[in-house]
């Protein structure tokens, strides 16, 4: 039985890519900054080498153990359909459109004639301020409210007692197949929601994402071909359409999303643990929420002692990231940062800090090699580095 668990820290970057100033992020480190505004400190990863990225704003441990380094994102973009697909091997060279005055009004004219229902809203928006805004219009209406961000995303928000969680799927089913060429949006996203008036509406569990599905061969699909289990939790199954998974677990919220990886952990296994841990991008990094970005880390960090205890003899840990979301940052998008990397494997003895290396891909290439795959996705794997620190 051989396992990796690979893990997303959704958001948390580690510093400004040279090309950030091209998407306007010049200066944004979400861990560095979130440190420095926080006086954070994570002790358990730093003993993995997190504070050896000097990015991060942490002091290095003298007595660390498992590698460390960065990751440059090689495609086009910062959100996160981009970066796990990446991660996964497989880059993109043009970022996913996006809408930042809403979605041309033809489309949406064919759109509600798909449906068969009007639809308000059609604006990038705060998820929770368009709720006050045309939350109480929804539920005299029965229109369901369509809006965007400064992701790639189009999200139908309906109360689900006015349209049931089962319509809202089909209605975002019904986007996801007309979203094509230049409308292709990496997501569309179900956005249920309760309450009965501004102020008291709350978004649900019920969330779902209709991705598009990869254009190529991913780490995940090699695994699956090749008789291994690919687990995903979180949103990874979204996030990858389905393809390469054998299992998946849809928890939501990170503390549910660990809950969830260790009971996996608790299992024998042969293949991948793929979790995404959401909450610091999609509840404290877009509303620039630093002091509960800083808390959602804290969790984390006391979360590893228990996670590492489950780790078995040859199992593979592996702690990255899919962009940035710097919550002292300005705005409330994305940023374009590297993503920090944390190897480990029970047995390590020291510590190294590999720098900066050139795509998130580098992931996908190790876990190949780790399972004796062909495929290196015109990366670099870093499976010979953790093995000599035995």
């Amino acid at each position: 039985m051989r396992r990796v668990l690979l893990i997303v820290l959704d958001s948390v970057g580690a510093g400004s890519l040279p090309d950030a100033a091209a998407y306007g992020d010049e200066g944004a480190n979400t861990i560095g900054n979130t440190v420095r505004a926080t006086g954070l400190r994570l002790p358990n990863l730093e003993r993995l080498g997190l504070g050896h990225i000097s990015q991060s704003g942490l002091p290095p441990h003298q007595n660390a153990r498992g590698l460390s380094a960065r990751l440059a994102e090689r495609s086009a973009g910062k959100d996160t359909t981009t970066g796990h697909w990446e991660i996964a091997g497989l880059w993109t060279a043009k970022p996913f459109p996006t809408f930042p005055d809403g979605f041309p009004v033809d489309f949406i004219k064919r759109y509600e004639k798909a449906i068969g229902r009007k639809t308000i809203g059609n604006k990038a928006a705060s998820g929770t301020a368009i709720l006050d805004e045309l939350g109480e219009e929804h539920l005299r209406t029965g229109f369901p409210i369509v809006y965007t961000s400064a992701d790639s995303v189009f999200q139908i928000a309906a109360n689900e007692k006015i349209i049931s969680n089962k319509h809202l799927y089909e209605m975002c089913r019904t986007a996801r197949t007309m979203l094509t060429g230049d409308l292709a949006v990496g997501r569309v996203i179900a956005r249920p929601f309760e309450g009965e008036g501004a102020g008291a509406f709350k978004r649900t569990a019920a969330r779902k994402d209709f991705s598009l599905e990869p254009t190529g061969r991913t780490i995940l699909d090699d695994l699956k071909a090749a008789g291994h289990d690919v687990i995903g939790v979180g949103k990874i199954e979204d996030i990858f359409a389905g393809r390469g998974i054998t299992e998946s677990d849809h928890a939501a919220g990170n503390r549910a999303c660990m809950a969830a990886m260790m009971k996996f952990l608790d299992r024998d296994f042969n293949g991948l643990l793929f979790v995404n841990l959401v909450d610091f991008d999609m509840v404290y990094g877009h509303r620039r929420d630093v002091r509960s970005y800083a808390e959602a880390l804290a969790d984390f960090d006391a979360a590893v002692p228990e996670l590492l205890s489950k780790m078995g003899e040859g199992d593979l840990l592996l702690i990255t990231a899919d962009h940035g979301c710097d919550p002292t940052f300005r705005g409330t998008d994305h940023t374009r940062e590297y993503a920090p990397l944390l190897a480990w494997r029970r047995g390590a003895k020291r510590h190294l800090h590999l720098g900066d290396r050139g795509t998130f891909a580098d992931v996908a290439a190790t876990i190949a090699e780790y399972f004796g795959l062909a495929a290196r996705y015109g990366a670099d794997s870093f499976m010979k580095e953790l093995e000599d620190l035995s």
